[in-house]
């Protein structure tokens, strides 16, 4: 009686997968070794994958790998195993952040291969010596063009030129789609993986507009965006993060002078700094 209710329930299961795949179009399918321990992991390794019609996990806990099924016009395994790793789970690209590993019950605390302050690629050979914190430190200069690009956007919304503001907007995209994800130190990686898609986003706004008015409401997501990154991977210089009451929006600004970009000249100087990134 329980072997039969055993096979009962599988099949029931292997229906219910055929079904969730049958609703995925355009599929793609991948297998990624992705770590765990029990059936908790699986549970929690599946649930943060899993999008409704999009993407469709289904995790071994024997063979720690996970077959990822997804519709590939609408996400790719690079976003689903983001979502695994920021509820604890290290697949081969991506490492969970500490303290959401430290967090799960103690019997789903795999061993971790590779420490917190170490990025590995694992596209390189084997014969290679892992990446340090200290080289990947010198990674996060690849934002720096990131922020060049913002400041100029910013300068032109001061300036209320909005055909400079969208150029300027357009070369920040360029620099976003340069930054090298697997490179990052780990505080950086995991900030940027929350933030990228929502900037890009904003950012494409602003570079598709001709109208000052509507570039200034996507740029305060911007703006609150920019200042996550360089609070963890850290300008060269000296950034003064102001605020406006009057729009009640924040900005990034090199100078510790006030000259708003939601107002531009007639209200130039509405606001204050409030932190000072250094």
């Amino acid at each position: 009686m329980k072997t039969l209710k055993s096979v009962l329930l599988a099949v029931l299961v292997l229906l219910s997968t055929v079904s969730i795949n049958a609703q995925i179009k355009n599929k793609k399918t991948e297998t990624v070794t992705v770590f765990g321990n029990c059936d908790m992991c699986k549970a929690n390794i599946e649930k943060a994958g899993n999008v409704k019609k999009i993407a469709e996990v289904i995790w071994d806990k024997d063979t720690r790998m996970a077959t990822l099924t997804y519709d590939a016009t609408k996400t790719n395994s690079d976003e689903i195993l983001k979502r695994i790793a920021l509820v604890g789970y290290d697949s081969e690209k991506f490492l969970a952040p500490k303290d959401t590993y430290e967090a799960l019950h103690a019997c789903c605390q795999y061993d971790r291969d590779v420490k917190e302050e170490v990025v590995m690629d694992h596209n390189a050979s084997h014969d290679h010596e892992p990446t340090t914190m200290v080289e990947t430190q010198k990674e996060t200069n690849q934002f720096e063009a990131v922020y060049t690009n913002y400041f100029s956007l910013k300068d032109a919304l001061v300036k209320s030129d909005a055909t400079t503001a969208a150029a300027k907007a357009n070369e920040m995209l360029i620099a976003l789609e340069a930054v090298q994800m697997d490179k990052l130190p780990m505080d950086v990686h995991m900030v940027w993986m929350k933030v990228m898609k929502g900037l890009v986003t904003d950012t494409k706004e602003i570079a598709s507009n001709t109208d000052v008015k509507k570039q200034r409401a996507p740029f305060k997501t911007v703006s609150t965006t920019v200042y996550e990154l360089m609070k963890v991977s850290k300008a060269e210089t000296a950034t003064y993060y102001q605020y406006c009451p009057m729009v009640k929006a924040n900005w990034l600004s090199k100078e510790a002078a006030v000259k708003n970009p939601y107002y531009g000249a007639s209200m130039l100087t509405c606001g204050s700094t409030v932190e000072t990134i250094k």
